[in-house]
């Protein structure tokens, strides 16, 4: 967790200069007049950052509900060999080891905002001295979230080869043929961007970062989700519209777009390689995903990672709770049936239609769009999640009081119900 914290960055700005961004060398702005606030909605960076960041939301959303599936069906098929051979399951007691997965408490959602403040500060004080540092890490942590990311295609590309056996590497594990060639991509691809620093290598690292995230950490309620994204929501308005009262600067926007000395120039520097350490670019730290406009040149959307996988993780919460709810309504529908009792098709089919997660996608569509328009509006960086976290969580509240699931959803959502229970729903 606290990795992923110093790598995330919550706010969204409307143009950064491409040096800024990563890509090398920075091009001359374009002055937008007035009256072109509404086509800049418009242009390919914009239409570029609304449509990445809702892809890697829903695909983290599905490959973590494909995860907890997997894990059910791993769990049931141990039971039943169990019961076969009357041995204990050996996962019976840990039905969410095997993933990694890690589910925040109540304690950890109200520390993380102060976490993710401290590691703000550590980097805003510190990153001269420590920006080697910070520079290795996150490319550590964003060869494993890469290799997550392409592990589902290397799955499809290697499956006429190979059987999917898994070879032994000693200590390191076991691992299958498909593993082995994500991690091998994902390391060239981090590699390439140390060596060119350019922003569609960062893009693609930290779309690993947003889905590995949103895959691998889990809200287990909604009194959970909400408390974490309001105290991310007063985290991000402070430091970006009242740190510069106290630290005389901008802190967020500070931080997000200082670029950090090449480790590759460092070492050539070290061994008096005077070419290569002139050659070796400044690398932008992927906290953020930056977008370049087709129209004007040097001109990049930029917005950062926490404004993709905090809403995310609600997006994801909800998704599991539409996969439980379908479940347990066919279980009910089953026994209902078998008791002779006529299901409500009708009401059936719209609840079908109207699921938590539609409603969530398009609030943070909509959150996103007003985030925009404000950063053009007002010409000055936004806190996305000040205008995220309100159009995802209320009309979610306001669903969930509706459809009468607020009180399940609030505390103990993945509860088993009984059928006179679901009757109300």
């Amino acid at each position: 967790m606290s990795h992923h914290s110093v790598c995330i960055r919550f706010y969204i700005t409307s143009r950064m200069s491409e040096q800024q961004a990563g890509g090398g060398g920075g091009g001359v702005g374009v002055e937008y007049h007035e009256y072109q606030w509404a086509y800049s909605i418009m242009d390919s960076s914009r239409v570029s950052t609304f449509l990445i960041s809702m892809l890697l939301i829903v695909y983290g959303s599905f490959r973590s509900l494909n995860m907890e599936q997997e894990a059910r069906e791993r769990q049931e098929k141990e039971r039943q060999t169990s019961s076969l051979t009357g041995l204990p399951a050996p996962g019976a007691h840990v039905p969410q080891a095997e993933n990694n997965v890690q589910t925040l408490d109540t304690m950890q959602a109200l520390c993380l905002p102060l976490g993710a403040s401290v590691s703000l500060l550590v980097m805003f004080f510190f990153f001269d001295s420590m920006q080697t540092l910070f520079a290795i890490c996150t490319a550590v942590i964003a060869t494993v979230a890469l290799a997550f990311l392409l592990l589902p295609m290397c799955q499809y590309v290697i499956r006429p080869c190979s059987d999917g056996t898994k070879i032994s590497f000693g200590v390191c594990g076991r691992f299958t043929g498909a593993e082995l060639l994500s991690f091998t991509l994902s390391i060239m691809i981090v590699c390439i961007w140390v060596l060119t620093g350019h922003w569609l290598l960062m893009d693609a690292m930290g779309m690993g970062l947003c889905v590995a995230f949103i895959a691998f950490v889990r809200l287990p309620s909604l009194k959970v989700s909400t408390l974490l994204l309001t105290g991310l929501l007063i985290y991000d308005v402070f430091w970006v519209f009242f740190s510069s009262y106290v630290f005389s600067t901008n802190v967020m926007v500070k931080v997000a777009t200082r670029p950090a000395d090449n480790p590759v120039g460092l070492v050539a520097r070290k061994l008096h390689l005077g070419n290569v350490a002139g050659q070796a670019p400044k690398l932008s730290l992927p906290g953020k995903l930056v977008f370049p406009s087709l129209h004007n040149a040097g001109h990049f959307s930029m917005l950062g990672l926490g404004d993709i996988v905090m809403p995310g993780l609600l997006l994801c919460f909800v998704l599991r709770y539409d996969a439980w709810k379908k479940r347990q309504c066919c279980i009910m529908n089953g026994e209902l049936a078998s008791a002779g009792i006529e299901v409500p098709i009708v009401r059936r089919r719209l609840a079908s239609r109207l699921t938590y997660f539609h409603c969530s996608l398009l609030g943070y569509f909509l959150g996103l769009l007003t985030a925009t328009v404000s950063s053009e509006v007002f010409k000055a960086a936004q806190p996305a999640l000040l205008y995220l976290v309100p159009f995802t969580l209320l009309p979610l509240l306001t669903m969930a009081y509706i459809k009468g699931d607020l009180r399940r959803m609030w505390s103990e959502p993945f509860n088993t119900l009984s059928p006179a229970k679901h009757l109300d729903v």
